[in-house]
């Protein structure tokens, strides 16, 4: 399909020379409208809809009623105005600068014989480009941010799924937790209801960091005092009697992901309960967890002060929890070692802030 030939409005009260306007640029393919004044050509504009778009203005300086400036001036007011190239016969250079400072696309001095034709021809064709591109910038501006604002859509709309699904998992959780709580109460044989406590100590640590990513602001990030915190009031609700009343935390506000986060929690419980089965035979003890940071590296302690190496060995002990918290401190690539100097017992994790890159391995020592 043909395009229409572009349209120029020229702005003029010099009827003979808006001939000669029509004559050379008709030839040259453009449709010219003429207008006697500065209020004409407005209006010309300002209906432009009805009548047929115009592309582009030439526009004469002088003119009686509003001369030149004054039309352009009220021309770049109209919402979408066509390209202006301001026409005078003056050889003043002022009057260029104030023209294209007001929004002129271009300035060119004119004559009576029409000999100016050809450069208004090349500066109406400079104006219709400028504008071309323009638009496009524009276009493609709204484009950006149209595609911004989908993005940002999407992203409020994943949030909101992910914070959903981590409080639905964490609910999950926190109800098979209180069901192997359950069943560890009503447990008559001491070694099964260790086993559902422990069971349900795991459970809960895992809940612990749903929970804390549905209340966070941040989905991609654990606090551990804060985990911690909550996963030990955990513990101590869940032990029997007042076993670990004297269950403490030290911890920095340390952000990790939420992956690392299930480790850690998970090495916590089983050294904490490790402790209140064995550290004090006689009744319940101070057990302590610490959490600092060492520059690149975090340091994660569980102490006691109970009778250390001297515990006597569990017949009945499987060693789940020990190949538990080796199996967590690969995931996190941690060392673990028992503190030689410490009276009681204190198991000391070293890891990275970070994951470590691929290809490093840990060191694990048993507890």
């Amino acid at each position: 399909m043909n395009q229409p030939p572009p349209t120029l409005l020229y702005i003029d009260d010099d009827d003979a020379l808006a001939r000669l306007v029509d004559r050379g640029l008709t030839r040259r393919g453009y449709r010219v409208v003429h207008a006697a004044s500065g209020e004409e050509g407005l209006e010309r504009i300002r209906r432009a809809g009805a009548e047929g778009g115009i592309d582009v203005v030439a526009l004469d300086q002088y003119m009686p009623g509003l001369d030149g400036l004054e039309t352009l001036e009220q021309i770049m007011a109209i919402p979408d105005a066509p390209p202006v190239v301001f026409v005078t016969a003056s050889q003043d250079s002022s009057i260029a600068v104030t023209a294209l400072k007001a929004g002129a696309a271009d300035y060119l001095v004119k004559d009576v014989q029409g000999d100016f034709i050809p450069l208004l021809h090349v500066a109406a064709e400079g104006a219709l480009r400028q504008a071309a591109l323009q638009r496009a910038r524009e276009e493609a501006e709204a484009e950006i941010h149209a595609s911004r604002d989908r993005y940002a859509a999407l992203a409020a709309e994943r949030e909101l799924l992910l914070r959903e699904v981590n409080h639905r998992v964490g609910n999950s959780l926190q109800i098979i937790a209180s069901l192997l709580h359950l069943q560890a109460s009503s447990a008559a044989q001491d070694e099964v209801k260790a086993a559902l406590t422990n069971a349900m100590g795991r459970v809960a640590a895992v809940a612990q960091v749903h929970r804390r990513l549905y209340t966070s602001q941040d989905l991609k990030s654990v606090v551990l005092n804060q985990y911690l915190d909550s996963l030990l009031e955990d513990l101590r609700r869940s032990a029997e009697g007042n076993r670990m009343s004297r269950l403490t935390l030290k911890a920095e506000p340390i952000e990790i992901d939420p992956d690392r986060a299930v480790a850690v929690g998970i090495i916590v419980n089983e050294l904490v309960m490790n402790a209140v089965k064995y550290a004090y035979p006689d009744g319940a003890g101070p057990i302590h967890v610490e959490l600092v940071s060492e520059g690149d590296d975090l340091l994660l302690s569980i102490s006691d002060d109970g009778v250390g190496d001297n515990v006597k060995a569990d017949p009945r002990s499987t060693g789940m929890g020990q190949r538990i918290v080796a199996a967590m401190a690969s995931k996190l690539d941690a060392s673990v070692e028992r503190d030689p100097a410490h009276s009681g017992t204190r198991i000391v994790l070293k890891f990275g802030r970070v994951p470590a890159a691929p290809g490093k391995t840990s060191t694990a020592a048993a507890s």
